[in-house]
């Protein structure tokens, strides 16, 4: 089921409502430099279009989606749906429209979830959301289902968002004059993003009010809806958004979508994917092919990896140095990255500062990625192959300013590429993986040797190894540092 965004005022909902599917039919092209210095060309269909292609998915429509519910008494269960939950708010349907309210459009959610449920006789569905979507999708779940007596869990199985502002929308302009005119007034009902109405909304019971210290938008309540069962995709790339919508790129910051920050676009907790795109428009999150794939993943995937940074203990140094990770996530057979946080996009990962010398007790995640054993493998191979791309950088400061005197930019101290082999039911199961600087010849040429990496942990079904680093990283991270996988299976 698919959740759009904010169309903001009268005019916008007008245009969004004219859409058949909310704009989830959007694709999108890339062009990239082919072997021969010429532009290649890549197209993205659209996420709608490409789940009917990949997975078999139903566009059930005839006229209107909602007469052939009421139509039909039973449904494809493989089927995807829009919640249109803009056009009673059109006034090109109606000389009195009504106006939206974030409540409203998650209880009318709510009845789509059930009716859907009945005609398709499935136990659950999947949410995907774009923008405010995300938020229309939590209000359902943290809100409307829980002041009913109802477990979320019993109607929801996963959900997906785009560039959704679960903190909120807050800009780096103003000294928060801005945020606090928009929820004085409410204009063009952008108050949602404001503490106030998302206290409201998020919480049983809460009318708007400020929230009690402490509470954050980001946080779900703790048994009401495993964060684990959320992904958020953050969009790193605010240059885009600019062409439509300078203002609020400007007053938004650098560290962005273009509309809401990075920081800003996540669940605590969840699963998370970090790519250049913009908030929306030609080079947006919901039309990209990186978009997809995690989504697609995160819905079908049948493993899941993650990967953290463990027994690090960067050198203490004088006070001015600290440490930075970079990563980048390729996946086997696909043609975009699915994941990166760089600092060339302002989204590196912060490492600790050294306590007293000792290695950090604390894993550092570094990428998460989720495998389906049905993907297509080249001739000879029997695992599922991706790699982690994984840099650290020292950034270094004099009298609280960056200094440059022995910088070299974006090159760093140290780089390589873990090569990761997942087992299948042809290999068995286990994890195998080697750094590129140790592989001789073409990665596509490697086979991963002999038997797996040992497993750490006991549990079934759990494949934990700790991979160490070359050692030409142990003068930065000392040589008990490891990049740490797990592999477990995922529903």
């Amino acid at each position: 089921m698919y959740v759009r965004g904010y169309a903001g005022d009268t005019s916008g909902i007008d245009k969004a409502v004219q859409d058949p599917f909310y704009g989830f039919n959007e694709g999108s092209t890339h062009v990239r430099v082919g072997p021969d210095d010429a532009p290649r060309f890549h197209q993205f269909e659209s996420p709608l279009l490409r789940l009917h292609l990949d997975e078999g998915y139903h566009i059930l429509v005839e006229g209107s989606q909602e007469a052939y519910l009421r139509s039909h008494a039973r449904t494809p269960p493989d089927s995807i749906w829009v919640h249109r939950f803009y056009d009673v708010c059109a006034d090109t349907w109606s000389a009195e429209p009504t106006a939206f309210r974030m409540e409203d459009a998650a209880a009318d959610l709510r009845r789509l979830v059930m009716t859907l449920k009945e005609r398709c006789g499935v136990p659950r569905v999947h949410l995907v959301a774009h923008s405010m979507g995300g938020l229309v999708c939590r209000c359902l779940i943290q809100k409307v289902f829980p002041e009913r007596g109802e477990d979320p869990a019993d109607h929801v199985d996963k959900l997906f968002t785009y560039g959704t502002p679960h903190g909120g929308i807050t800009f780096d302009v103003g000294f928060g004059l801005a945020e606090r005119l928009r929820d004085l007034t409410g204009f063009r009902g952008a108050d949602v993003f404001g503490p106030r109405r998302m206290y409201a909304y998020l919480t049983p019971g809460a009318r708007e009010q400020d929230p009690p210290p402490g509470w954050s938008a980001r946080v779900m309540p703790e048994g009401v809806f495993p964060p684990d069962r959320v992904f958020c995709l953050v969009g790193t790339n605010p240059g885009d958004y600019d062409v439509a919508h300078g203002a609020s790129a400007y007053a938004v910051g650098a560290r962005s979508d273009g509309l809401v920050h990075i920081d800003n676009a996540r669940v605590t907790g969840a699963h998370q994917a970090f790519v250049h795109r913009s908030h929306s428009g030609r080079y947006g999150l919901v039309n990209s092919e990186e978009g997809y794939q995690n989504l697609r993943r995160f819905l079908f995937g049948d493993r899941r990896v993650e990967a953290r940074l463990v027994g690090h203990r960067p050198p203490a140094g004088d006070g001015r140095t600290s440490w930075q990770a970079e990563t980048r996530l390729s996946v086997r057979g696909l043609p975009v990255v699915t994941h990166e946080r760089l600092a060339a996009h302002r989204c590196p990962i912060q490492l600790p500062a050294p306590d007293g010398g000792a290695a950090s007790d604390a894993p550092v995640h570094l990428a998460t990625t989720f495998l389906r054993g049905d993907a297509p493998r080249p001739p000879g191979s029997t695992t599922l192959r991706y790699a982690l791309h994984v840099g650290f950088l020292a950034v270094r400061e004099r009298d609280g300013v960056l200094s440059f005197t022995d910088h070299l930019e974006q090159t760093a101290d140290f780089a390589d590429i873990l090569v990761v082999d997942v087992g299948t039911d042809e290999s068995g199961p286990g994890v195998w993986a080697a750094w590129n600087s140790e592989i001789p010849g073409a990665i596509w040429e490697h086979r991963p040797p002999g038997r797996p990496v040992g497993d750490e942990d006991p549990r079934p079904g759990v494949w934990q190894a700790d991979i160490p680093f070359p050692e030409s990283v142990h003068p930065i991270l000392g040589p008990g540092a490891a990049i740490r996988l797990t592999a477990t299976p995922w529903e």
